[in-house]
């Protein structure tokens, strides 16, 4: 039986083929009636505004469809009516779980799997890039070139720091693997009564012992999935237990911390800096102290954006794709339950 795949975001010609090749498969994919990317692997594009003709053409492919390669872009929620067919979408991002419950897709019995993993090596690059940032004294250098002062300094070394990792997952277990080949002394924070196969000297806790490992944190990285259970959970008492000089990492999503007492920490100099691929609200307002602070890092969401992003989510989709006409398990099923 023929599978009509709906390709719901821009994918270069050649990656559409790949899918297209597969047997019994037919694609759906009209380039010109999906957003168009600003930037190589953009997924959420500039949106268009469909003329009577092309509406009803989107919409003529959106009930046609038995499976999904990314969400509706224009109205994701009403994808039950408008998708009558559709069984099984994959995400083209690791973290889906607030927008399933804005959209009400969670409570639908819609099959979802995320790009859980796609991400994993350009996010931990970006951690240690924030990290060894402020470790190595980069603001500090970039100020003296500023004044062309010739002054020596003392650094200080990544090897043997304590570098607390809160999400043990895929993204959190590359970053434990990449700090703990340095010589960090390294925590992996996850679930309570989660189990996890972890590096050998990386020492294992969950969120339920915050208060005994954030004391002995000096490097804080951000991993977790956005769920009920993690929003909020680095407050402003869980910063107050960092130890002065800290450097905070967050390439989970920005909700997770209160960004308002990260700032009061960032300019009372209570933590000595913080690298950041996200924010609370995106894109970050213009009167944001987080522009202006010197120890502070920015990264536009994009730390996990790499030109090649678009095979590796190919490759996942016809993975998953086979799984999925065999009947086998696919891989990073979205459990509604957990939030990811």
């Amino acid at each position: 039986m023929t599978t009509k795949v709906l390709i719901s975001t821009y994918l270069e010609p050649a990656l559409v083929d790949l899918i297209r090749a597969e047997p019994d498969v037919e694609v759906l994919y009209a380039p010109q009636l999906v957003p168009v990317p600003r930037y190589a692997s953009d997924h959420t594009g500039v949106a268009l505004q469909l003329g009577a003709d092309d509406e009803k053409r989107w919409l003529d492919l959106l009930a046609q469809a038995d499976v999904a390669f990314d969400f509706d872009w224009r109205d994701p929620a009403a994808l039950p009516v408008n998708a009558p067919r559709l069984k099984w979408v994959q995400a083209t991002s690791a973290g889906i779980g607030a927008f399933m419950k804005r959209t009400g897709l969670d409570s639908t019995g819609l099959t979802a799997t995320t790009a859980a993993g796609v991400h994993a090596i350009p996010l931990a690059e970006f951690a240690l890039t924030g990290a060894l940032h402020f470790v190595k004294g980069v603001p500090h250098l970039k100020n003296q070139q500023r004044r062309r002062e010739w002054r020596r300094y003392t650094t200080r070394q990544l090897a043997g720091m304590r570098v607390s990792v809160l999400g043990i997952g895929g993204m959190g277990g590359n970053v434990i693997a990449v700090f703990n080949a340095l010589g960090a002394r390294v925590t992996g924070i996850g679930r309570v009564g989660g189990s996890y196969e972890l590096p050998a000297g990386v020492e294992q806790s969950d969120i339920g012992r915050l208060a005994e490992v954030l004391p002995r944190t000096d490097i804080l990285i951000l991993c977790t999935a956005l769920t009920p259970e993690t929003e909020g959970l680095i407050g402003r008492d869980q910063i107050a237990l960092l130890p002065d000089g800290a450097i905070v990492v967050n390439i989970s999503r920005g909700q997770v911390i209160d960004e308002q007492a990260l700032i009061d920490a960032l300019q009372s100099k209570k933590l000595l800096g913080a690298a950041l691929d996200v924010v609370n609200h995106e894109p970050l307002a213009d009167d944001s102290p987080l522009w202006q602070l010197e120890n502070v890092m920015l990264s536009p969401h994009s730390a996990s954006t790499l030109a090649s992003e678009n095979e590796t989510l190919t490759a996942l989709f016809i993975d998953n794709l086979r799984r999925w006409r065999a009947g086998e398990p696919l891989k990073n099923l979205f459990v509604s339950e957990r939030g990811y």
